[in-house]
């Protein structure tokens, strides 16, 4: 069984194959898109935010993912041997699906490494407390209500605090959070307060992330002026702050961020110096049973009810879309990458 291999040699299989063009084992990472209903209606958002010239439908919002569906999932990806972690998420909030905390142990009863993403808003915070869970990546967006309201129309200072009180309820019970911090025109001015922030509620790390834009979005983008006060300012700040506090950042990866968007406020990240490795490894599935190459919506590699799992993954669509993208040929958003971590990762690995 790939499961009993050691990291090591999983990660050499990985290599053999982008070295081959083609897989030899099946993901380590799978992202599991639970709901699309949402709390929250964030600024930046590409389905919930107010900003969006065409709204997503109220039966579009409804949608969830059946139970059933997901053990058969789960299933399916136990078969192939070669799962690692998996990630449950949303296009909306995972923790407003009412069947999230049995989906959260049924993926620790495999021994899986487990990461959820959520605002902390609507969680039930005992039995959160109470879980398994690994890694919770937390969206916060701000340092100060302020802030805080601004990235997250609709709510108030009573909303932060709300968090607030979760993220001293987690760290009580040892529950390891990074917090996620979306850089727009409304949260560049606390950058280097976040790291403080991290500090005073316990986060094992701070994601800087500059915010991907779409759909009527860009209009809370950052100024230009912003991202040169970023990177000339306010990086080399925090900067010094994480390193005095001991606060764990991806400062150096955020500051390509903010390199790749000069001339260009749209594009985050410059993936053509880096390459897509996201084949081999990873995997997005929506919540209407779409397979995703990577977390790019605009490239499906095929649909669960096409057949199992594994047939997809090792099939002709899945193929010829590692294919194009080896070749250098992008889709739409890649210059946008969210695995721009993990494929500078694997780039280092492969090279």
């Amino acid at each position: 069984m790939i499961s009993a291999w050691p990291m090591k040699k999983i990660r050499a299989a990985v290599v053999d194959g982008v070295r081959q063009g083609k897989p030899l084992i099946g993901p380590q990472n799978v992202h599991i898109d639970v709901t699309n209903g949402c709390n929250a209606a964030c600024i930046t958002c590409w389905d919930h935010s107010p900003l969006l010239q065409t709204p997503r439908s109220a039966s579009w919002k409804r949608q969830r993912l059946p139970l059933k569906d997901f053990h058969q999932l789960i299933d399916e990806l136990v078969e192939m041997g070669s799962v690692r972690a998996v990630v449950l998420s949303g296009m909306g909030e995972p923790l407003t699906h009412p069947g999230i905390y049995e989906m959260m142990e049924r993926v620790k009863e495999e021994g899986w490494h487990l990461t959820v993403l959520s605002n902390l808003l609507a969680a039930d915070i005992e039995k959160l407390c109470e879980s398994r869970i690994d890694n919770l990546l937390v969206g916060v967006h701000g340092a100060t209500p302020v802030a805080y309201a601004a990235f997250h129309p609709g709510w108030n200072e009573s909303h932060f605090f709300q968090m607030v009180s979760h993220l001293r309820a987690l760290g009580r019970a040892g529950i390891q959070t990074r917090h996620v911090q979306v850089i727009n025109r409304d949260t560049a001015p606390e950058f280097v307060q976040m790291v403080r922030f991290g500090k005073m509620f316990g986060a094992e790390r701070i994601n800087y992330k500059l915010a991907s834009l779409y759909g009527g979005t860009e209009d809370c983008s950052i100024t230009e002026s912003q991202r040169l006060d970023l990177l000339h300012n306010s990086v080399p700040k925090a900067r010094i702050l994480a390193d005095e506090l001991g606060v764990s950042t991806n400062l150096n990866l955020f500051e390509k961020q903010l390199q790749a968007a000069s001339g260009d406020l749209r594009a985050t990240t410059p993936i053509s110096e880096v390459g897509c490795f996201m084949g081999y490894v990873y995997t997005r599935i929506a919540v209407d049973g779409q397979v995703l190459f990577c977390c790019n919506t605009e490239v499906p590699v095929g649909h669960l009810s096409e057949g199992p799992f594994q047939q997809l993954w090792f099939g002709e669509q899945w193929q010829a879309t590692r294919k194009s993208v080896a070749e250098g040929s992008w889709f739409p958003g890649c210059d946008k990458c969210g695995k721009f971590e993990q494929n500078v990762k694997w780039s280092e690995r492969v090279r």
